[in-house]
């Protein structure tokens, strides 16, 4: 079975690599520009991991983990927070958002995709 990756990130660029990467990897892709078009793809359909930035206009990231948690049908979905983000102190927000994995923007594309392995259950 495919499994599904949501990505949200403001940068169409960021996208398309973090995409390539897990696309190469056999993974499906859905991807959204911001927290409120990524809520808008939170349609039902099963997904196995989000990927999302923090720093995004219109809903940032933090605030979209939020809102997907409250979602019964991605309650349990893990999310990756992929950000230029590194302090303690944001991290912690992320994971009491109920954020999994935190991964540091600049990044290679095989730390990423060992992250997403342990992230999508098989």
């Amino acid at each position: 079975m495919t499994k599904n990756i949501l990505i949200v990130d403001d940068s169409a660029s960021l996208r398309q690599v973090v995409s390539i990467a897990l696309k190469s990897a056999g993974y499906e892709v859905v991807e959204a520009c911001d927290g409120r078009d990524a809520l808008s793809k939170l349609d039902g359909r099963k997904l196995h991991l989000i990927i999302s930035d923090v720093n995004m206009p219109n809903m940032d990231g933090i605030s979209f983990v939020k809102a997907a948690k409250e979602l019964p049908g991605y309650k349990f979905t893990p999310i990756m927070m992929l950000t230029t983000e590194g302090g303690a102190a944001r991290k912690q927000e992320g994971q009491a958002a109920g954020a999994k994995a935190w991964v540091v923007k600049p990044f290679q594309p095989a730390q990423m995709l060992t992250a997403v392995s342990k992230l999508v259950l098989p």
